[in-house]
Formats: structure tokens, C-alpha cells, sequence
């Protein structure tokens, strides 16, 4: 027998009664975290640690009354199936309470059956495919989808009098869901996508497709990539090949200008306009705070980005989920729980639709500029109260 075999023999026969398992409330909560922590994405995981970290210092290392341990783990990427069995190996070996962390939705979509097996409450932290919560009721969202925040942009987009886009996206779930959420509330307003192009996650030549779009001369160019890698190449080879003197504009989701790395990004991220759910340069007394101890904690650098906020808010939702069930982290309860949550984050307000188990949030129109010498995302329009898209569509 092999050892995976015999791993899997061990969770099919104790992942239930594991689950299951009310532990008493001066136990430490043990919380595995999935994530990213080497090649090219390895800043994903800091950020998600440096999130914990914060939130942690600031309530004595406790959450509903209980201590810590968190216990990471690299993926090294988008790997689904090292993300289930590392699922699988922090819940039989580690007896882990929550599980959390998931940047790639590939990687969250895996571990859903494992969390629907062992009724063991999952948190994700960034993954965006709009059906991750629907792959198991033990999964609940502290991020945003790509839909959230696509859907947004499509419609400030005909507000700015734009009737013929192209859209180029990442090809994998989570660009699938940008192109679909555009096309549709783009089309609904009177649009019309001219041309669509999905590109390789690996090593992409953006010089061809931004050719081919130079050629079709549509008003403007919606895209979305992963943060990280992909949006300075493509930026970069837009500003070589003169699109905006060409009169071609450009928009965005919030990875393109994601602010752990638009230090990196440079000057060819300058007057991009975005559309998403956090900003370094977000004006509320909550996340000047937030950004002051994040800084004294990690040094001036490391600006914290969108994962940081979400690892931050995750671990506020499940102080607050273990509050209501008296530090009871069983997977039943600790769902109803987290059902209907709301709280000031440093992202604004935000809320858990006990519906979907989604968040519901604020969505900002931004603007990159300089600002005291900083490249910051400048905040001018925004989208109150936004739901899931496809969920929504759904519940019609």
C-alpha cells in the first residue's frame, strides 16, 4: 500500500470524528495555512503572515478567548494537488481546526471536498473564482471575486462614455470569470466587446496581442491578470507600442496595481485607472492605523496589499465567529457563526452574506499617480454594498 493510499484510508476514517470534535476553549485554535511562500507569487505568503502577525499582536495572540498556532504550508503556486494533500496532512497529522491562506482559486477549489469531508471551517484569503463557495458549505470568503470587482469597472466604463472594449485576461478560472463578468454587464449597457484574447499563465509575449489590438483600434482595453508578474510585462510592452498615443485607453482590475508590488511596476503603471477593494492610500482612520502598525511591524517597504488586509480580516472574522459560539470551532457552528458577520475593516465595511458565505464590500474606482513620491492608487469613485455577480444572477 502506498503512502498516499494510507493517507487517504486514515481520512476517509477519521476526517468525520476529527471535524467533528468540539475542542474546549482554553485549547490552543490550531489554524493551517495554504499558501505561497517561494517562486515567483513567494510574497502572497508574506503577506499573509504579516496580516496575522498585526492582528494577532494587537489582541495578545488570542482569538475567541483561545491561543494561536498557525501551521503554514507552500503550495509554491497554483498546484492543486499538493494544495489537497496538504489539506488532507493538517487535518489527520496536524488536527487542525481551521484552514485558511488559499491565494490560487485552483488551490481553493481542491480543498473543498476535503473541507466538506472533515466539517473543518475554511477561510479564504484571497482565491476569486466566484463558485469557491459553492464547492463546500465549510467554506467561507474574506476576500472578493473577480466578478465583485470586474462588474464594477464595466459599468464606470459606459459611465465614461465607452461603447467598444477588448478584453484580455489570464487563462485559468479566474480570468474566465473576469472576461464572462465584463462581457456581460458590459453588453447589458449598451457595449460591445470587439475582441477577446486569454493569455498563458507562463512566460506570456504580450507583443502580439497588444499588436493585434493596435490594429483593431477598439475605444479602449479591459484586462486581467494575477497580481504579481504579469501586469508590468504587459503595461510595459502597451507604453512601448504607443497605445495611448494611438488613443486606445486602459483599464483594469486592482491586481494590475496591486501596491506590494507597484513600487517594482514603475512609471508605466501611471495613470491607470482600477477597479478593487483595497488601496494603500484608502483615507479612513481605520487603515491609516492600519498601515502606521503595519510598518512599524515590517519596516516601510513591505506596503501591506489586499492579502495582508484579507489574512487581517480573516482573523477579525474568526474572533468574532469563536465569540459567538463561546470558542467552539466545530464546523457546523463555526459556520452559522460566520454567517452575517459584519465589521469595519481597513478596506471599509464589509459583511458576510449568510446566504453564499461571500463577502459583500465596497468596490473603489482608482487612479495610479504619484503622491510625496510615491506611487499610490488614488481612490475618486466607488460601488457601495457589491455583491458576488454570479451569485446574485443565480438567486434570480
Amino acid at each position: 500500500m502506498t503512502k498516499r493510499t494510507i493517507l487517504s484510508t486514515l481520512l476517509l476514517a477519521g476526517l468525520g470524528l476529527l471535524g467533528a470534535t468540539a475542542h474546549a476553549a482554553d485549547e490552543p485554535l490550531r489554524i493551517g495555512l495554504i499558501a505561497t511562500y517561494s517562486g515567483p507569487y513567494a510574497d502572497y505568503g508574506r503577506q499573509f503572515d504579516a496580516g496575522i502577525a498585526l492582528y494577532l499582536k494587537e489582541h495578545g495572540g488570542k482569538v475567541g478567548g483561545r491561543t494561536v498556532e498557525i501551521i503554514k504550508k507552500d503550495t509554491a503556486g497554483p498546484a492543486p494537488d499538493a494544495a489537497k494533500r496538504i489539506a488532507q496532512e493538517l487535518i489527520v497529522r496536524d488536527k487542525v481546526n481551521v484552514l485558511t491562506g488559499l491565494d490560487f482559486s485552483p488551490n481553493a477549489y481542491a480543498v473543498g471536498a476535503i473541507a466538506t469531508q472533515a466539517k473543518i471551517p475554511t477561510i479564504v484569503m484571497n482565491a476569486a473564482s466566484s463558485a469557491i463557495t459553492t464547492s463546500s458549505p465549510y467554506v467561507a470568503r474574506l476576500s472578493f471575486t473577480v466578478q465583485q470587482v470586474t462588474d464594477p469597472m464595466a459599468r464606470y466604463m459606459l459611465k465614461e462614455g465607452i461603447k467598444d472594449a477588448y478584453t484580455v485576461v489570464a487563462d485559468y478560472a479566474s480570468g474566465v470569470d473576469a472576461e464572462t463578468a465584463f462581457k456581460k454587464t458590459f453588453a447589458a449597457g449598451g457595449g460591445k466587446v470587439s475582441g477577446e484574447v486569454r493569455t498563458p499563465m507562463n512566460n506570456p509575449d504580450f507583443s502580439a496581442y497588444v499588436q493585434r489590438i493596435k490594429d483593431a483600434k477598439p475605444q479602449a482595453v479591459f484586462f486581467f491578470f494575477p497580481s504579481g508578474v504579469m501586469p508590468p510585462a504587459f503595461l510595459k510592452v502597451w507604453k512601448e507600442r504607443g497605445m495611448e498615443q494611438a488613443g486606445i485607453k486602459l483599464y483594469a482590475t486592482g491586481e494590475a496595481t496591486d501596491d506590494s508590488y507597484l513600487d517594482a511596476t514603475g512609471d508605466v503603471a501611471l495613470g491607470l485607472v482600477t477597479s478593487h477593494h483595497y488601496s494603500f492610500a484608502h483615507p479612513s482612520p481605520k487603515n491609516q492605523k492600519f498601515v502606521k502598525d503595519f510598518a512599524a511591524d515590517n519596516g516601510a517597504k513591505l506596503r501591506p496589499s489586499y492579502f495582508a488586509v484579507t489574512a487581517y480580516d480573516a482573523m477579525a472574522a474568526i474572533d468574532l465567529a469563536l465569540a459567538k459560539t463561546k470558542g467552539d470551532a466545530s464546523g457546523d457552528k463555526f459556520m452559522d457563526a460566520f454567517k452575517g458577520l459584519s465589521f469595519e475593516s481597513p478596506r471599509g465595511p464589509i459583511e458576510i452574506d449568510p446566504a453564499t458565505r461571500d463577502i459583500v464590500q465596497t468596490v473603489y474606482i482608482r487612479k495610479t499617480e504619484r503622491v510625496n513620491g510615491q506611487l499610490v492608487n488614488v481612490e475618486f469613485d466607488k460601488f457601495d454594498r457589491v455583491k458576488d455577480p454570479a451569485k446574485e444572477a443565480a438567486a434570480k
